[in-house]
């Protein structure tokens, strides 16, 4: 069974001897776990590109609160404080994953060819652009906004090109390295990040010189909000016809389920960025148009991913009874559910409907819940040190010869 903390193609270690990455010092006499946290670069080991959606999960808490369509007092200080936690974490990962490629350049080789692992290296893009675009919404109120355009601008050039690459590089993969067993929803991960780079990318356009600068990046925007949505499409009925067919999915891996809300929500959010930016940058006909898209769009889809949460939810209420416990891919259940909070905002503001302010409040105090569930746990397992194990740890002791097995 594969999770998001742990890659299956990542080798069994037969003992402690030969644990990969261990030092000679510490092969002896001393166990798995502490021969993985001996040193910053063996404690990397086994961290993968998945590490990523706890930074765009804790981002999107920021993002998505602040702009909030209710007055809360103080709420928009607590999401500058989650946003810095954000920009933190993105840094602190950022500089552990440089340790693992510069140390452990198999196990990254390891992780582009599995197919559990290599989807999540669109993560990188989308957490770059939800630090970057988290700059531009609330940390300015922090660091200025000279300070947070010149951050945006960095993380969102840094994240789209990241976006676009891992867009193709990682299908060309799956279809010319990986050998699928079958459809998952992390499949979706590597194609929705232009989709983000799509919503994020009109907080931009109005500090751009006026004319070709301004259009030429709503109308990129754009692009990418077309080709992150027709590769969703071609990518929406391979999950559901595996769940279909294949029955449901492993527990552990059940709440990428709710990945699929991602293009959903995100889709439906850019649908209203650009309506938004459009006057003065675009000729009227056009501006106009990005209006009554944003409505006649955003409707429908965001209707079909409360369809999909409903159904997500009732597939993790069942696996949660059969015994489902914690992993990493808790944090499926925060990115996510935050693109369908910035949706319902935009369509509350383009229709005036109480409906959708209500939607967006309700879906917003999941996606807290949520965020902190994954994080009490996650920091419990890192300050553990079992999520960043290797798979298959040997036991310190011998097991008796009458241990029953199965």
């Amino acid at each position: 069974m594969a999770s998001l903390a742990t890659p299956r193609s990542a080798p069994r270690p037969a003992s402690r001897a030969t644990t990969p990455g261990a030092h000679p010092a510490t092969t002896t006499g001393t166990t798995a776990a502490q021969a993985t946290t001996a040193s910053p670069a063996r404690s990397v080991r086994h961290l993968g590109p998945n590490w990523y959606a706890s930074v765009m999960g804790t981002a999107i808490v920021a993002n998505a609160g602040a702009a909030l369509p209710v007055d809360v007092p103080g709420l928009r200080t607590v999401c500058a404080a989650v946003w810095a936690l954000s920009l933190a974490m993105l840094l602190t990962l950022v500089s552990a994953r440089a340790l693992h490629w510069i140390h452990h350049r198999d196990q990254a080789r390891a992780h582009l060819l599995d197919p559990a692992m290599a989807p999540f290296y669109g993560c990188l893009s989308m957490a770059l652009l939800a630090v970057g675009g988290g700059a531009m919404i609330v940390g300015q109120d922090w660091i200025g906004l000279p300070a947070a355009l010149a951050l945006d601008t960095v993380l969102f050039t840094a994240g789209t090109v990241i976006g676009l690459a891992a867009a193709v590089a990682v299908p060309y993969l799956m279809v010319v390295h990986h050998r699928i067993e079958s459809a998952s929803p992390v499949w979706l991960l590597p194609v929705v990040a232009p989709m983000v780079s799509a919503a994020l990318g009109p907080l931009l356009v109005p500090h751009l010189p006026a004319g070709q600068a301004q259009q030429t990046l709503l109308i990129a925007c754009y692009a990418m909000f077309g080709i992150s949505l027709l590769a969703t499409l071609v990518m929406l009925p391979l999950v559901f016809g595996r769940l279909v067919t294949g029955g449901p999915l492993p527990l552990a891996l059940t709440p990428t389920l709710f990945l699929v809300l991602g293009p959903l929500g995100q889709s439906t959010t850019a649908a209203n960025k650009f309506a938004d930016v459009a006057p003065g940058v675009l000729p009227a006909p056009y501006a106009h148009g990005f209006a009554a898209f944003a409505v006649l769009y955003g409707v429908p889809v965001m209707g079909f991913a409360l369809l999909w949460l409903a159904l997500a939810g009732a597939m993790v209420l069942r696996a949660r009874r059969r015994g489902m416990g914690f992993a990493m891919t808790f944090w499926a259940f925060t990115f996510p559910v935050g693109t369908c909070v910035t949706g319902s905002e935009g369509l509350a503001q383009h229709t005036g409907l109480d409906v959708f302010r209500w939607l967006a409040v309700a879906l917003y105090v999941f996606l807290v819940a949520a965020w902190l569930v994954a994080g009490f746990h996650t920091v419990r397992g890192l300050l553990s040190g079992a999520l960043l194990a290797g798979p298959g740890t040997a036991p310190a002791a011998p097991v008796s010869a009458t241990a029953r097995t199965r």
